[in-house]
């Protein structure tokens, strides 16, 4: 079938299409759709942990087929951000291999002595080493950029210390603030435009939380839906000093839609 639609999409991935290792009911329809469809779309994720080939082994066990390209990281973000900023730069990294494999690819080095940036990701083994090391390397001059402000995230045994809070502690020791490239930054989100080959104008965000995802694609000047299958509730959307496009139940209100998601009407007005 071919695209008949002037819209592109962006989503995230945890609490829009899985939850908890689980598929929201009706994402494997959505995607399906926007596939057969030949609609552009890329999943977007603050977790810089994982390589897109990662996320789309996770993604195949919930039954989701998300081919690598239309996966967008903040590890990646990051690396496309310092591959602008400073070409062929070093970098001394606490993170994942994500991150480590998104710098390697854009020819970064990655060393302990004298690096241009230290680059904060998300890891399960903070160590205490690699913070001290990351202090004195800022304190020295390095430039601190970290991939998202993510405070905290879940395990099944309870929330864990994410990117944003050892990211605080750090500048707190140093009294040098990182500068985020994740959700909500915008920059984000037009670094995963300019990789699917779109334009704000014809693209609409689809996330799970106020102050990340509607937050970015609103400022990134997106079309927004806000779906209620994650953090955010309606009565929760209400109390932001700015608003989605749309609130819907889950992306599964959008099955048969995907062409023409706002049912012929413009965009804009009072979310429904």
């Amino acid at each position: 079938m071919s695209n008949e639609s002037r819209w592109n999409y962006l989503m995230d991935m945890d609490g829009v299409l899985v939850r908890e290792e689980h598929l929201v009911p009706g994402a494997d329809a959505f995607v399906a759709e926007l596939r057969d469809n030949g609609i552009g779309f890329m999943v977007l994720t603050n977790n810089s942990i994982y390589t897109p080939r990662d996320l789309r082994a996770r993604l195949l066990r919930t039954g989701l087929d998300i081919p690598e390209e239309s996966i967008w990281t903040s590890a990646l973000a990051t690396a496309r951000f310092l591959e602008e900023q400073r070409p062929n730069g070093s970098a001394y990294v606490v993170g994942e291999s994500g991150l480590t494999t998104a710098l390697h690819n854009i020819g970064y080095v990655l060393t302990e002595r004298d690096p241009d940036y230290v680059v904060l990701g998300e890891t399960r083994t903070y160590s205490f080493e690699a913070i001290t090391r990351a202090i004195r390397l800022v304190e020295g001059g390095a430039r601190f950029i970290a991939t998202n402000p993510d405070e905290k995230g879940p395990s099944r045994e309870g929330s864990l210390p994410a990117t944003g809070a050892v990211a605080a502690l750090i500048e707190r020791a140093t009294g040098h603030a990182p500068y985020y490239v994740g959700k909500p930054n915008p920059l984000m989100m037009r670094s995963a435009l300019r990789a699917l080959g779109a334009h704000s104008e014809s693209t609409l965000m689809i996330g799970d939380r106020m102050d990340t995802d509607v937050r970015s694609g609103l400022e990134a000047g997106l079309q927004t839906v806000l779906v209620l299958s994650g953090i955010s509730g309606r009565e929760t959307a209400e109390r932001f000093p700015y608003r989605p496009t749309r609130i819907m139940g889950s992306v599964a209100d959008l099955v048969g839609r995907t062409l023409d998601p706002f049912g012929g009407e413009e965009p804009g007005g009072t979310p429904g």
